[in-house]
Order: structure tokens, then sequence, then C-alpha cells
């Protein structure tokens, strides 16, 4: 489908307000509107599409070298152990819905009726892959200079707080003590679901403890969903109130 046919997707009719937000205007548009085209589309034409999921697998990559490359350069007393969960921190699929949903990015998807019904423009996988798209898309339209600007600037926050935060944070050991000191019970990890292809599977992960849901997390794998749930535990805190009991 050409950028022609986007009268079917309305939200695609005007996008220069999101090429305003990310300060970059595309010279090839196709690249853009592949890189907020949903995987459903196709599956509710009926018919092959292309979708955004090759731009999010190149995103992927050139996010992991600027990030890693950051962090090289600007961390140069830290081991890689340590290096390594800074890099997790800042490429998790929770940090990458924050930028996404930080520029408004849900609103300018193409995707299928039902997944849109469903509330796919707020779902963590969509954006994150959508976020990772457009480097990809500003990546081609561009070069690798550029997406590093926008990839950093989109950061910029996140990079900021590192220098005020420990960098050995272990969100999990800091939940499980902060719950030893009510009860004698772990908090323990549940997989409520998992998705997507081998290669980029997406983990939802829950954490439980003394019967209540203290959070819940997203990840590539296990361990970045379990984090991810023990960081929205500690932001929730809903231990509080069985401790208050």
């Amino acid at each position: 489908m050409g950028w022609a046919n986007c009268c079917r997707y309305p939200r695609l009719w005007c996008v220069r307000p999101l090429e305003e937000r990310i300060g970059y205007k595309f010279r090839n548009p196709l690249l853009l509107a592949e890189a907020l085209t949903h995987p459903s589309v196709a599956h509710e034409l009926q018919r092959q599409h292309f979708d955004n999921q090759r731009l999010e697998f190149l995103g992927d990559a050139i996010l992991q070298l600027v990030v890693t490359e950051y962090l090289f350069r600007n961390f140069g007393a830290e081991a890689e152990g340590q290096l390594t969960k800074l890099r997790s921190r800042l490429v998790s699929r929770e940090t990458l819905k924050t930028h996404a949903a930080a520029l408004d990015l849900g609103r300018y998807l193409m995707m299928g009726r039902g997944e849109d019904a469903s509330g796919g423009r707020e779902r963590t996988s969509t954006l994150a892959d959508a976020f990772e798209a457009l480097i990809g898309a500003i990546y081609l339209d561009s070069d690798l200079e550029t997406a590093r600007k926008f990839i950093l600037t989109q950061a910029r926050p996140d990079l900021d707080q590192l220098a005020e935060e420990p960098v050995d944070i272990n969100p999990k050991g800091h939940l499980q003590e902060l719950l030893q000191s009510i009860s004698p019970r772990s908090p323990v990890y549940q997989v409520v679901s998992q998705s997507g292809p081998e290669h980029a599977k997406t983990f939802v992960v829950k954490a439980v403890w003394e019967g209540i849901v203290l959070g819940e997390g997203t990840g590539r794998n296990k361990k970045q969903a379990e984090t991810a749930a023990a960081i929205e535990a500690m932001q929730l805190k809903r231990w509080e109130k069985k401790k208050s009991d």
C-alpha cells in the first residue's frame, strides 16, 4: 500500500506534527509510513503488506550501538557487567514505551481495527517496536549521526538520571529487601504471557507477594520482564496497605 492510499487510515493524513516532535523531516515519506504500520494491517486486509518489523529489527541494532558507545565513552570507570546493567535500563521495553508515549507515537500508527479496539495504541510492545522502527527509518533516510542525535535527545532525561542513581541498582533485590522487612515471604514472578517470533519474543511478567499483584513488566526475556515488574512494584508500593493492616 502506497502513502497515497493511507486514506483508509485517517490518523496518517498529517504526520507533520510528528516530524516536528522528533525534529526530523523525512525525504522519503514511505519509510515513515512503514515505521508506523503495525503487522495487524496485513491480517485485516488479508493480503501481503509491509509492516514495521524489519525496521524495528534494524532500529534495535542501531539503538544498542548508540547506547553502548555512549556508555563506553561516558562511564569509563565502570566494568563490563555494570555497563550491561545500565544499557538494559536504557533500552528496556518500558523505557522505549515511555519515549514513544512522549512523542504521542501511538496516535499515528496504522493498525487493524481489531488491534486498535483492543488497546493496541497503548500496548508496551507495540509502542516499543514503533519507536525502534522509527529509529531504523531515520537511519535509512539520513545517516547514523542523525539517528544517534535522535536517540540521545530522546534518552537525555534517562542519561542525566544515571549520574544521580547508583550504577549497581538491583530492582528485584531491593524489592525483596523491602518486603522482607514486613514478611519472611519473597515476591514471586509469574509469566502472564509471551508472544512474537522466536528472535523477538515479548514476555509479560507480574510480581506477586502475599496474594497482591505488586507490579507488571514487559521484556524481551523473562529476566528483563521481571526487572520491569519489580521497578513498577517499587513505584506503586502496594505493599504499604498490607504493612498498615
